[in-house]
């Protein structure tokens, strides 16, 4: 069973029971326009479901590093293999600085694909944060044994990613590729339950309220076209609002990057579609109030 490749704040493997029950009998190509971790790409991938997928991210070293994967994996595990550095702070910092200073650089790509795997697997909490210049600047993890992803898993997830289409862009250009007949997943930044989960750092300029309307915008254009889209986000009032015609499900959810571990448990999603689903009994229907 294939696992993700990387660490992914938000990453989608707690609701991924859910949303493999939404899924239609039978699409055509599968389109993720917030990639991240992939989660729900493997997990189709798993039950034999996956013909065609299109993948994209705003984050350009995400998007590298499943391009060499794709392509190269050979080269990358070899990269992985040949890098110096160990599981302790100096060496941690010492890649952040390199990677840093490779942002971008394509002479470089297999290389900023192997710092990418370990400042992902050696962070804090697998997290991807970037500063007003566009900088990493997630701290040391402090992690006992972590692990670097073993070099058959590199080469089942590039075997994987063969019949994937990756870009790196907006996610409004991703979802107008999308025709009848495919299924778009849709997993934002999430909007913000209090002031303190505000986690804007996924992209210089974060992910904001008008950004979530933009996507409420491609999500109206889509069904109009005819495109069936799955979604999730946090499940609050604002965001119940742009969702409220179609139809939305609140599901328990952990909030992994909450530092402190009790605040991480009591938290809902907000898991919808355009289409009716069956078997949404198991689900828990969005009744009820708000977090505070």
């Amino acid at each position: 069973m294939l696992k993700p490749l990387v660490k992914w704040a938000g990453g989608k493997r707690q609701l991924l029971p859910s949303i493999l029950k939404m899924l239609p009998e039978s699409f055509e190509t599968y389109i993720e326009p917030f990639a991240g971790g992939c989660a729900v790409l493997v997990g189709i991938y798993n039950i034999g479901k996956l013909k065609h997928a299109i993948i994209s991210d705003l984050n350009e070293e995400l998007i590298n590093l499943y391009a060499v994967v794709k392509n190269d994996p050979e080269a990358l595990i070899a990269e992985i293999d040949g890098m110096s550095f160990t599981n302790d702070s100096k060496s941690y910092y010492l890649c952040r600085d390199r990677f840093n200073a490779l942002l971008g650089q394509s002479s470089f790509s297999k290389e900023r694909a192997a710092l990418f795997l370990y400042l992902n697997r050696h962070g804090y909490n697998g997290l991807w944060r970037v500063n007003g210049s566009g900088k990493f600047n997630v701290p040391f993890g402090r992690y006992s044994h972590p692990l670097m992803p073993a070099p058959d898993h590199i080469r089942e997830f590039s075997a994987m990613l063969s019949s994937v289409d990756i870009y790196s862009g907006d996610f409004a250009g991703t979802c107008r590729i999308a025709s009848g007949g495919d299924l778009v997943y849709l997993d934002p930044p999430y909007f913000p339950v209090s002031i303190t989960s505000n986690f804007t750092g996924y992209s210089r300029g974060g992910f904001s309220m008008e950004q979530q309307s933009r996507l409420r915008t491609e999500c109206e254009d889509m069904d109009r076209r005819g495109v069936k889209f799955i979604f999730n986000n946090s499940y609050t009032p604002e965001i119940s609002r742009l969702y409220d015609r179609f139809f939305t499900y609140r599901v328990p959810s952990t909030r992994m990057i909450n530092r402190n571990s009790d605040g991480r448990m009591g938290h809902y999603d907000l898991l919808g579609s355009n289409f009716a689903v069956a078997g949404t009994d198991s689900m828990i229907v969005d009744d009820s109030p708000y977090p505070n």
